[in-house]
């Protein structure tokens, strides 16, 4: 069957970059750099470590994060190249529409709603499960039906209040403005830093050789399913781009953001992660709150309250960051007509997306008030490779059709390092279970439906 050419259309970069900017530019390198950092160091340290080791990877989950790692470096370098091209809300979604078409676009676009709104829900789970934590140890425990999700324990579970929670107070702030969010996480990245040093450095002194004895008690292929299922902490950097229309120089600064967060993130997951599965044994770690459970358990009664800190400010940046990320999407996408024009509004005096931010706030918290962690997790891992790899085909593309454009940042080693990227990344996404692959196809025939139903008939492009 031949696919109508008009679902193959591609939007120019000129048109894409020459749309008139409503939202205020008022975000600078650093702010993109701490934004990266924001969003990346948080769930991927504080929650799915101790998942990922416990049930996949064992202590050579360290290898996993290294694997992660190169993936994501092979990928940042080809955010770099296209969000310099093109400093627009949208990231993997604007850069899909300008190099692969329309169709392309809307199924990368649909997979980063998923992406976006299922990753709020996992971090905001595991930043409960911290503040729970942090109040039983202050003797202000809540009840079992106010902290717990139906569907992670019917026995005992209802609600996670916490999670529901925290995702409406941020949605307020990303309401009031972009300037007040990035303050908010300039703070929020400072503290946890901090601890997570304090960690490390604490931590390294009664680190157990026995606990590494068994490195790799689930083979190469837990390695490999580890690296992918903590694959969506390193979201962080995508949302950087997707704040390029907010950026002051977006051509220079939002390479900078990706790099740089990517180098220093990267770095701090490998150390965390080793004195973690060198301080308990691995098979303890399968809770929400890991890096609480191994202070505990080495008696550092001084650490425990100011790491259990540090997780829920951290934690409470990359909610904000993936917040954000996902409002900017559903405003690139109804402007282009593929989504109803409500999600494009702009508030008059916050210059903000406040509709589409409202409306996904609301759905974020309830993913997290009745979901359990894991499932969110690995959809999640799931659908981030998929958007890297089509932005490292996206820069393949654009070398040979638009070879003549100005690039502000060009990938080294093309093309070599967007094919490797891809292979990567597909190489993570096939360690995943098969039930995350039957998800996420659920979700793009949902999308179909949506694009096909209301897109096709409203795209501005035509």
């Amino acid at each position: 069957m031949q696919i109508p050419k008009q679902l193959l259309q591609r939007k120019p970069v000129d048109a894409l970059t020459a749309i008139e900017n409503s939202l205020k530019q008022t975000l600078t390198a650093k702010d993109l750099t701490l934004l990266g950092v924001g969003g990346i160091i948080g769930a991927g340290i504080f929650v799915l470590t101790g998942i990922a080791a416990a049930k996949y990877a064992g202590p050579a989950i360290v290898v996993s994060f290294v694997l992660a790692g190169i993936a994501c470096a092979l990928a940042a370098l080809c955010y770099s190249e296209l969000a310099a091209m093109m400093p627009v809300s949208g990231s993997a979604y604007s850069y899909a529409y300008a190099t692969l078409g329309e169709l392309m676009a809307w199924i990368i676009g649909w997979d980063l709603i998923l992406e976006y709104a299922l990753a709020s829900s996992t971090v905001a789970i595991g930043w409960a499960g911290y503040l729970v934590s942090f109040l039983d140890s202050l003797g202000m425990g809540l009840p079992p039906y106010l902290s717990t999700a139906y569907l992670a324990d019917p026995a005992r579970g209802f609600i996670n209040l916490p999670a529901v929670a925290i995702i409406l107070c941020l949605t307020g702030l990303l309401v009031a403005g972009i300037r007040q969010s990035a303050m908010f996480n300039f703070v929020m990245v400072t503290v946890k830093l901090a601890v997570i040093i304090v960690f490390i450095l604490a931590g390294a002194g009664h680190i157990q050789a026995q606990n590494w004895a068994d490195f790799s008690p689930f083979g190469f292929g837990g390695v490999l399913t580890g690296a992918g299922v903590i694959f969506f902490a390193y979201i962080g950097f995508d949302a950087v781009s997707t704040a390029a229309q907010e950026a002051v120089n977006p051509q220079k600064d939002v390479p900078f953001g990706i790099i740089a967060s990517l180098l220093i993130c990267t770095l701090l997951y490998i150390l965390v992660a080793g004195v973690l599965t060198g301080i308990i044994s691995y098979r303890e770690l399968n809770v929400a709150a890991p890096i609480a459970l191994a202070v505990d358990h080495i008696g550092m009664l001084w650490l425990s309250p100011v790491v259990k800190i540090g997780a829920i400010a951290g934690l409470t940046s990359v909610i904000l960051v993936l917040l954000m990320g996902q409002s900017r999407i559903f405003f690139a996408m109804a402007k282009d007509g593929l989504l109803p024009p409500v999600f494009a509004e702009v508030h008059p005096q916050f210059q903000t997306p406040h509709l589409s931010t409202m409306m996904v706030g609301v759905a974020v918290a309830l993913l997290a008030g009745f979901m359990p962690i894991e499932k969110l997790g690995e959809l999640v891992s799931i659908g981030t490779l998929f958007a890297f790899e089509l932005v490292c085909g996206g820069v393949l593309v654009l070398r040979i059709s638009h070879p003549g454009l100005e690039r502000h940042f060009r990938c080294p080693a093309s093309p070599f390092v967007p094919v490797a990227g891809i292979v990567v990344c597909l190489g993570l996404m096939a360690g995943l279970p098969l039930d995350t692959w039957l998800r996420l196809l659920v979700w793009l025939l949902i999308g179909f439906g949506i694009y096909f139903g209301y897109g096709v008939r409203h795209s501005k492009l035509r």
